[in-house]
């Protein structure tokens, strides 16, 4: 499944804005990379999903503490978030957008995400408008534990506007955006000389653009990391930023994590070993089965050839076998007719198991016999006493039912 990975514009969003954007199959490598209108976005398919990425420098961050009582997606939780943050903010609280850590718990601290909303809102919309609906909002950078445990420092933008950006950093483990100057450098860590230092930051990544601005900065050289490898970071990210009023239905959300799920696991290198393990599986299964079908139809074809086997020695007169079973059960029928012996199905047999299994006292005031099957009228049998009767014929390989006073009984089992 594709992915369509693009990082929102901070300008005013419309048909002409353009978004850098990143496509890729298994969320780690990207198959194309450029720039586009909404319009000539690149279609990631009918199973794949889009991602929009906000910028760095277009959210801040907030640190607070649910008050008991609010749950993760209680319909109150939006009030509760503006008088927790009213006073920090500068701008109207209705006028904002808020997105809350997943996995937030009452009483523990959790960070939100603030932005502008009627920006955002422009924005989801300019897409959905231009055929590309977003699937995910995820933040360009996240609080939390880093990959390597450490902080981890980036250095963004343009030589013009060059920024430093910290993830992992502080006991919160917070994102800090500055501008890239030597004081934010020292201010930050992310300037420790790594040469026997054991508490050194992670190198430093910079965008191309502002690597050479970096280098000359901090003295050393950096890690080269570009805009599309951060937009996939960024996507494999556990935050939603669409919550709230911007916030898909959730059969909606399930069944796009359960797609992502799926490309995850057909495509992403890490699950390269679960992939061969789940088809060697596939393939010893159909082989075993293909074996198993192999050995029934062997087993089949010696019975029936048995079968032929028995019929053509013990009556070798019979020359063309169609059906051996049939035609052996014809034979022996001749034998008993020219024998002038009887067959469990005569009359004599079934009357004489009939008479041994009916109650004491139980006698018919009629019987009749055509094609094998006895019929005893005037019994006075309830249901019970069918059962009992039924379980001594069947001994003797007889079965019987009534129907509208009339018993009937015939053989079932050829013994």
């Amino acid at each position: 499944m594709s992915t369509l990975i693009l990082t929102l514009s901070p300008d005013t969003p419309g048909p002409a804005a353009e978004y850098s954007y990143t496509l890729t199959a298994d969320g780690h490598t990207a198959i194309r990379h450029a720039s586009a209108t909404a319009a000539l976005l690149p279609d990631p398919g009918r199973a794949g999903e889009t991602v929009a990425v906000v910028p760095a420098r277009l959210l801040s961050w907030h640190r607070v503490t649910l008050p008991q009582g609010t749950g993760g997606q209680a319909p109150r939780l939006r009030a509760v978030l503006e008088g927790l943050l009213e006073e920090r903010l500068l701008d109207d609280t209705v006028l904002l957008h808020f997105a809350l850590q997943p996995g937030a718990r009452a009483g523990e601290p959790a960070w939100v995400a603030v932005c502008d909303r009627a920006w955002l809102r422009a924005a989801l919309q300019t897409l959905e408008a231009a055929g590309r609906p977003v699937s995910r909002v995820v933040p360009e950078f996240a609080p939390g534990p880093t990959a390597s445990g450490a902080a981890e420092f980036f250095a963004v933008g343009t030589p013009e506007d060059p920024q430093l950006v910290a993830t992992g950093h502080g006991a919160d483990q917070a994102v800090v955006m500055l501008p890239l100057t030597p004081a934010s450098l020292d201010w930050l860590g992310a300037s420790a000389q790594a040469a026997g230092d054991a508490a050194a930051p992670e190198p430093l990544r910079a965008e191309p653009a502002v690597a050479t601005l970096a280098e000359r900065l901090l003295g050393r050289p950096v890690e080269l990391h570009t805009a599309s490898q951060r937009a996939l970071q960024a996507a494999r990210g556990d935050w939603d930023l669409a919550q709230f009023d911007l916030a898909s239905s959730g059969r909606t959300r399930a069944l796009r994590k359960a797609g992502s799920a799926a490309g995850l696991l057909a495509r992403a290198p890490q699950w390269r070993a679960a992939r061969w393990a789940i088809g060697v599986l596939l393939v010893a299964q159909v082989v075993g089965l293909n074996v198993w079908a192999w050995q029934e139809r062997r087993a089949l074809a010696a019975k029936e050839a048995g079968v032929r086997s028995a019929l053509t020695q013990t009556f070798p007169q019979v020359r063309a076998i169609v059906d051996a079973p049939v035609q052996m059960e014809r034979e022996l029928a001749l034998l008993r007719q020219a024998a002038g012996s009887l067959s469990p199905a005569d009359l004599e047999p079934v009357m004489a198991a009939t008479g041994a299994a009916l109650p004491d006292g139980q006698l018919p005031a009629s019987l009749e016999y055509a094609g094998g099957e006895l019929r005893l009228r005037g019994l006075d049998l309830d249901a019970a006493a069918i059962d009992t009767l039924n379980q001594r014929l069947m001994a003797r390989g007889y079965l019987a039912r009534e129907q509208n006073g009339l018993l009937q009984v015939r053989l079932e089992v050829q013994r």
